[in-house]
């Protein structure tokens, strides 16, 4: 009995020790809440103060302040919480303690931890900025200098009492010249610019919204302010502009504010205002240019837009936004003269080169630059009083797309990356992939198209919405078919191209860190060997998702093992007559898309192509001017290719290639593309027995004839037939008629076609053809007329007339214009 009183006794005191440590944390929790609620109403407004001052944040830090707005939302709730809870309710007390402790503990972390980077952030930038403005001061006090030498004292009327004065006007003018005024610099090009963007602004009364855009760097800004100090402008509008700078993170309340006070001719711009849509347009007077710069967002731009009569506005950005522009100019990069002029200036202080400098090695930096102005001016001014040993190293490495110092790397690259820092995640791993193919050549749209697919994990129409929002942020460009962009043209219509600056800016970004931990292993430009640094490291695996490589000839014994786990995608492009495909090959298990391009004058042959047959979940091949033997295994217990989708076999000598397309090998094949290959006579009976084919499109085939006559075997399987530009093509096989579920069929620029079949009626899911420039086609076959789901058709005039007899509700009948693309011939 003792026993038990003294562990009860033991029990009571732990319980009493328990309960008044409660109780005490119960206490002090009302007089933690009103400390908790002091401090949060001190860092709120320096938070939002931050956020909404018009500096431009970096996604990052603005996540992270967004964070800790909401966290100290909640403790300010909280807090008031604990407030309002009786103190006899101890077990809520308690819970509302601990929740304040926990929130406590995060606000500390943050303080201590992401605030501290953050003000080393700070730094960083001050330093830089400050390089910068130290760097203006320099070139100025230089200039200052020479002037001050031409200068004799004691000359003039004063007896040299206004010399200083005369020489910083001298050095004032001519710097606003060159931050300014680059037209007298640059000459005819940028003088057309200007002219045009004049045209829209003073001629063009009907356009109240216009636009400058253009790529990072291309001199927008610049062009605009010269546009402001046109003689001609400030008269048309009585010097009535408005310049705003407005960035990424802007006030917008206190931008509307000011420009509804200057159009009202009053002062609302310090403040609030009061002014409604009737009370500005009594109010307005006369012409008025408002010029909205470094504009990032749609949504922004429409708050900042004012539809009143005599108010012009001019946006300044590099996004197109086409739907809200009634014109825009898109800045031309510079060309020739104009570009050695510009980096002359920022290199030599003068327009030209100088006697005695190696001129060929100037012109091939200045090539480098690809017209850009900002690139010209600073590669030009970072190479400025250096030694020709240097100029020699920063060729080399501008053609390895590296910084060739550092303030190249801040004041281009970096500046260049504010463009891609803002895009979504997705968009923006969309860019940097682009860096994966050489410079100075187009890109075929169906590899970037299925890359994506494969490693970004999107279907094709949300691939191409990326595609056309980087083309409307001037990150690439588009260089599409006439007929391209409908739901049935083929993606090998449309190219992109992209400017050499902005693929130097992907790769500078996506080699960063250790090369074995990169998601993208590049070589920037064509080498004879694969890059040291790769062979260095080979004794570790690579975690890299896309592999690039550029060389000329690879035999065999010039490959070196690489361990790949985690590659997707491999982009082959070589300059060869003959090539080995890399043995690693069959170390990548997760590849998905292997591309494969030759851009030697003439066709290679690739040898190891039994290696593919290693790739167990590879899903799509492009296989781009080769000489192809067989796409078979000689190996009988080889593994099927159970994934492979797709198969791309452009300018090809493909022989008898396709009779080794067997289904059994390729069991889900889906799509099957043959593009440019002259040799290519007939389509053998083996494909019609490819029951997963959803698509055949043989285009720009000049000899092809003959389709199997067993097409009709694909009528469960084939929605897409693309015959494009088959000359020698004279009829189509009587069993087309039995694809009930084509959906698309294009026997376009098949000038040789006699005729569409007679029982074309069949067809009942038949959507669209393109039947223009077949101009052996005369009329139509009566059985079309039972064609329900026919919904558009493209021809010539001289048979529309014989489609239109049949037209009924929801037809649509088009006459298309001649077109003829030789542009594949440049490649």
């Amino acid at each position: 009995m003792a026993v038990t009183d003294l562990f009860a006794g033991e029990i009571a005191t732990e319980l009493l020790k328990v309960l008044f440590s409660i109780s005490r944390r119960a206490c002090l929790c009302k007089s933690t809440a009103d400390a908790l609620i002091t401090s949060t109403n001190q860092l709120l407004p320096i938070i939002q103060e931050i956020k909404y001052s018009g500096v431009e944040l970096p996604a990052a830090r603005q996540f992270q302040l967004d964070g800790l707005s909401e966290t100290l939302r909640g403790g300010l709730e909280l807090s008031r919480k604990a407030l309002a809870c009786s103190r006899w309710n101890v077990y809520k007390m308690l819970q509302l303690a601990r929740r304040m402790e926990r929130l406590e503990k995060r606000i500390s972390a943050f303080l201590h931890g992401p605030l501290q980077a953050h003000v080393l952030a700070d730094v960083h930038h001050l330093r830089f900025d400050s390089v910068e403005r130290f760097d203006r001061l320099d070139c100025s006090a230089r200039r200052l200098e020479q002037r001050l030498e031409s200068l004799k004292i004691g000359v003039g009327d004063g007896g040299g009492g206004g010399w200083m004065e005369e020489a910083v006007k001298r050095v004032d003018a001519e710097e606003q010249r060159w931050e300014g005024n680059l037209i007298n610099v640059l000459g005819v090009g940028v003088a057309e610019g200007k002219k045009r963007v004049k045209e829209m602004v003073i001629e063009r009364d009907e356009l109240g919204i216009v636009g400058i855009c253009g790529i990072g760097g291309s001199g927008k800004t610049t062009l605009a302010t010269d546009l402001c100090r046109d003689d001609e402008v400030r008269c048309h509008f009585k010097n009535r502009i408005l310049f705003l700078t407005i960035s990424q993170s802007p006030d917008v309340e206190q931008l509307r504010a000011k420009i509804l006070g200057f159009i009202a001719e009053s002062d609302h711009g310090s403040g609030s205002f009061g002014c409604d849509d009737g009370f500005i347009k009594e109010a307005a007077g006369g012409r008025v240019l408002i010029v909205l710069d470094d504009v990032w967002s749609l949504s922004v731009l429409e708050q900042l837009i004012f539809r009143i009569d005599g108010c012009k506005t001019l946006v300044v950005s590099r996004f197109k936004f086409s739907t809200v522009l009634g014109a825009s100019y898109e800045v031309e990069l510079l060309k020739g003269d104009e570009a050695v002029s510009l980096f002359c200036q920022s290199a030599f202080e003068q327009s030209f080169i100088p006697p005695g400098s190696d001129a060929n090695l100037v012109n091939q930096i200045v090539n480098k630059c690809k017209g850009l102005p900002l690139a010209l001016k600073v590669i030009g001014s970072a190479l400025r009083g250096q030694p020709e040993m240097y100029w020699a190293s920063a060729k080399k490495r501008l053609s390895r797309g590296e910084p060739i110092c550092e303030s190249h790397e801040n004041k281009l690259l970096d500046r260049m990356a504010i463009s891609v820092q803002f895009l979504p995640k997705k968009v923006r791993d969309c860019f940097l992939d682009l860096g994966s193919f050489p410079e100075d050549k187009k890109i075929p749209l169906d590899v970037l198209i299925n890359m994506w697919v494969e490693i970004h994990d999107v279907d094709e129409e949300e691939a191409f919405a990326i595609l056309v929002e980087l083309a409307d942020k001037n990150l690439l460009t588009l260089v599409k078919d006439a007929r391209a962009g409908d739901l049935y043209s083929s993606y090998h219509d449309i190219s992109v191209s992209q400017h050499d600056v902005l693929r130097d800016l992907a790769i500078h970004m996506t080699n960063r860190g250790e090369i074995n931990e990169r998601k993208q292993m590049i070589m920037p430009r064509r080498e004879m060997e694969l890059p040291r640094e790769w062979e260095r490291n080979a004794d570790n695996p690579f975690f890299a998702q896309i592999i690039s490589i550029h060389t000329g000839e690879m035999n065999e014994m010039d490959w070196f093992a690489m361990n790949l786990p985690k590659a997707e995608v491999l982009i082959i492009n070589f300059s060869a007559t003959t090539y080995f495909l890399p043995p690693f090959i069959h170390n990548m298990p997760r590849l998905r898309a292997l591309i494969v391009i030759n851009h030697c004058s003439q066709n290679a042959t690739l040898r190891n192509l039994s290696v593919l047959f290693t790739c167990s979940n590879l899903r799509s091949l492009w296989l781009e001017k080769v000489t192809i033997t067989t796409l078979a295994s000689s190996n009988p217990e080889t593994t099927p290719l159970t994934n492979l989708r797709k198969i791309s076999l452009v300018l090809c000598n493909i022989n008898n290639t396709l009779d080794s397309i067997l289904p059994s090998t390729y069991p889900s094949l889906s799509e099957l593309t043959i593009d440019h290959c002259d040799d290519l006579i007939h389509l053998p009976s083996i494909t019609s027995q490819s029951h997963s084919l959803k698509s055949l499109s043989i285009t720009n085939c000049h000899n092809f004839r003959q389709l199997p006559t067993n097409l009709g075997d694909l009528k469960r399987s084939l929605h897409i037939l693309r015959l494009y530009a088959c000359p020698s093509l004279r009829m189509l096989p009587r069993s087309t008629c039995e694809l009930s579920r084509l959906k698309y069929l294009d026997v376009s620029q098949c000038v040789n076609l006699r005729s569409l079949p007679e029982g074309i009626g069949k067809m009942a899911g038949l959507e669209k053809i393109d039947m223009r420039e077949c101009s052996e086609v005369f009329c139509v076959p009566d059985s079309a007329a039972s064609m329900e789901s026919l919904r558009c058709v493209i021809c010539d005039e001289e048979v529309s007339w014989s489609w239109k007899g049949f037209e009924k509700i929801g037809l649509h009948v088009q006459v298309a214009e001649k077109h003829f693309n030789l542009d594949w011939l440049h490649e």
